[in-house]
């Protein structure tokens, strides 16, 4: 791609993160949900659950979150420490898609396990992040860690295996919430010991249709190699900060039908 388009492009994508990267756009987006928290955990939890089930129409996702929540009798932190056995039962007819009661329950139970074994889910990923000093690489040791406890085998598709290729959209969503740090108040930026140039795009239908139009992505699946390919394009525009691209893709994809 000749240097003036890439120019050109980094421009255009620019001014379309302006738009979107706003406040007004948390009212049609899942990331409305942690911002319903002040509490750390409470973010963290509401957060990692919003984009486990972030697939099909948004309207849907923050319905169901808004249900998942008041399941959690609006206290997820409160309720994951504590929650019993007789407690988790009210989950068992809860379903987004796929993603059903059982497994509802099992990650309720795990994140149990994480919040009284790690410290949470920042402290986890911070400190896999500071062992492997590669995202990749923490993705694959925190999945292994989620499922350490028993499981049935079909709830693993709800966590992205990235060794076998998945584009993990919905980590990369998680981990932009969570690490992205601006003055524009939409993502939290509340893991300071990840850095943003570290993170990766979360490659979906639409950010992929745009990269491609674009000329920012040749490769044609939406897999992990798609989302490492179109990453370090990003890079060439901010190394810094790439992935605040994201709003761009997303917005001229969903938005404006580009």
């Amino acid at each position: 791609m000749a240097s003036e388009s890439l120019v050109e492009i980094k421009n255009f994508l620019g001014q379309k993160v302006e738009k979107y990267n706003h406040p007004e756009f948390i009212k049609s987006d899942p990331i409305q949900i942690p911002h319903l928290f002040t509490d750390k955990s409470d973010i963290e939890i509401s957060a990692f659950l919003s984009s486990t089930i972030a697939w099909g129409q948004r309207i849907t996702i923050i319905k169901n979150m808004h249900k998942l929540v008041a399941l959690m009798d609006n206290a997820p932190f409160e309720f994951v420490k504590r929650c019993s056995e007789q407690e988790l039962k009210r989950f068992e007819f809860f379903k987004h898609r796929t993603f059903n009661g059982e497994d509802c329950i099992f990650f309720i139970k795990s994140l149990k396990k994480i919040y009284q074994n790690h410290s949470g889910l920042g402290e986890l990923f911070q400190s896999l992040y500071l062992q492997e000093k590669s995202v990749e690489k923490t993705f694959i040791r925190f999945r292994e860690i989620f499922f350490e406890i028993p499981h049935q085998r079909r709830t693993q598709k709800h966590i992205s295996n990235i060794d076998k290729g998945a584009s993990a959209k919905r980590l990369n969503m998680f981990l932009r919430w969570m690490v992205r740090k601006d003055n524009n108040g939409v993502d939290f930026g509340i893991w300071d010991k990840i850095p943003m140039s570290d993170l990766f795009l979360p490659l979906d239908v639409h950010t992929g249709n745009v990269a491609r139009k674009l000329g920012l992505l040749k490769r044609k699946q939406n897999d992990w190699k798609a989302v490492k390919e179109v990453t370090e394009v990003l890079k060439q525009f901010d190394p810094i900060d790439p992935i605040k691209y994201d709003y761009a893709l997303f917005g001229l994809g969903v938005f404006e039908k580009f």
